[in-house]
């Protein structure tokens, strides 16, 4: 059985025939992929099968991860925050390391990239990229992950000249799309509903993953899984975790996560986070590796509650994945978390750690409503956030560049 009957099961044949047809005018076009990092974040989660389903259908699709020193990671880590909202200074120096380094990854990539018919740029580590190919065929289509809605403005003006020249650019949500003078799309992320850290697990590998972490099924427990960062507010979420305590004295909390190759600054905010927990047993700090995606899926079916506490954000795939496991999310109120968290429907959106443990009591209060929420967010995953969807969606622009297509696409 191929990729494409699997996707078949849980998604339905109207959606597989649908991308059938769509990729039909696109079948032998070589489309390329680029990031930073082949593991650690959603992006890479993403590709990871997103190329393979293109492969099944009749696209030659590949993948490609740039290569860096640590001075130019840790400031494509800064032009990350910057692009955030965050004030952060970049030395012109760097910005000068900022295009060696993708000069020197053209020039690497150049018989791949100059006549590709089809080129996704990811995120802004690998966006210079585009300025070493003044004789490119194809369609360049700069890929933004991140919430992007207010940019620190110096750092957003010296990065924007990279991103004229492309043909697209692709925002997850319509409010972190910035003034380009090329077509702009709007296509949230999604899931793969049969990776491993989605699929259906048996009830004894999630009991053997508690034991081997001390975590005790028998008591209520939160979760929350991301990179160990300062935008996903790990510290605040101890803190709403302790005034919750106050009512729930059997309460557990789980921070579970690891870091990506381009992003420095994990180890120390890991180091923040133990601090933090300040040796309570039951709160269980975990650096996992990359590879943990079954152990990650466990600890969120394990779950009463999934917390997702970001102060900024750019979609929130471990949302998506929390609420894919039918359980409600406390989510913070910013970016994608927005679009997937709905107020007593799918959980709740919170701004501070005194508004998440009061949120944290009324579901472990209202065990019907958290049920209820539960399976509300499965249904809400499956018909918007699945693969397919966001598959479905980039063939869809895809024919639409190769065609000029100014509304309507024929298929």
């Amino acid at each position: 059985m191929n990729l494409l009957d699997t996707y078949t099961q849980v998604c339905g044949e109207s959606a597989i025939d649908h991308l059938k047809q769509l990729a039909a005018p696109l079948k032998g076009m070589k489309v390329v992929h680029i990031n930073s990092t082949a593991v650690g974040g959603g992006v890479a989660e993403i590709l990871t099968k997103f190329v393979p389903l293109m492969r099944e259908l009749g696209i030659d699709a590949c993948w490609e991860v740039i290569r860096g020193d640590e001075y130019f990671f840790e400031g494509t880590k800064k032009m990350h925050n910057a692009l955030q909202g965050k004030s952060v200074e970049i030395s012109d120096d760097w910005w000068q390391h900022y295009e060696q380094v993708n000069a020197q990854n053209a020039e690497e990539y150049r018989p791949l990239l100059e006549s590709a018919p089809f080129v996704f740029i990811h995120d802004p580590q690998p966006a210079a990229l585009i300025k070493y190919f003044p004789q490119r065929q194809g369609k360049w289509v700069w890929r933004c992950h991140i919430n992007a809605s207010r940019p620190y403005r110096p750092v957003w003006r010296t990065l924007k000249p990279f991103l004229v020249p492309y043909n697209a650019s692709i925002f997850s949500l319509a409010t972190f799309a910035r003034d380009l003078p090329h077509r702009e799309y709007i296509v949230p992320p999604s899931i793969d509903p049969l990776s491993d850290k989605n699929i259906e697990l048996d009830p004894a590998e999630i009991e053997s993953v508690c034991q081997e972490f001390s975590i005790d099924l028998q008591r209520p427990l939160l979760v929350q899984i991301s990179r160990f960062d300062r935008f996903k507010d790990p510290v605040g979420v101890i803190q709403a975790y302790r005034l919750a305590t106050k009512f729930i004295p059997t309460l557990q909390l789980v921070l579970a996560g690891g870091s990506a190759t381009d992003d420095p600054e994990g180890k120390l905010v890991l180091e923040e986070v133990k601090a933090a927990a300040d040796g309570d047993k039951d709160i269980h700090v975990l650096s996992l590796p990359s590879d943990a995606h079954r152990t990650i899926n466990a600890l969120q079916r394990a779950a009463d509650i999934i917390i997702q506490k970001s102060t900024k954000e750019g979609f929130g795939l471990t949302v998506t994945e929390g609420m894919w496991k039918g359980k409600p999310v406390i989510g913070g109120n910013t970016g994608g978390i927005c679009l997937q968290v709905i107020n007593y429907h799918t959980g709740f959106l919170v701004n501070t750690p005194e508004g998440t443990a009061l949120r944290i009591r009324y579901l472990l209060k209202q065990t019907d409503q958290l049920q209820a929420m539960g399976k509300k967010a499965k249904e809400f995953v499956r018909e918007n956030f699945l693969m397919t969807r966001q598959l479905r969606e980039y063939l869809t622009l895809m024919v639409g560049l190769v065609d000029n297509a100014k509304g309507r696409i024929e298929l």
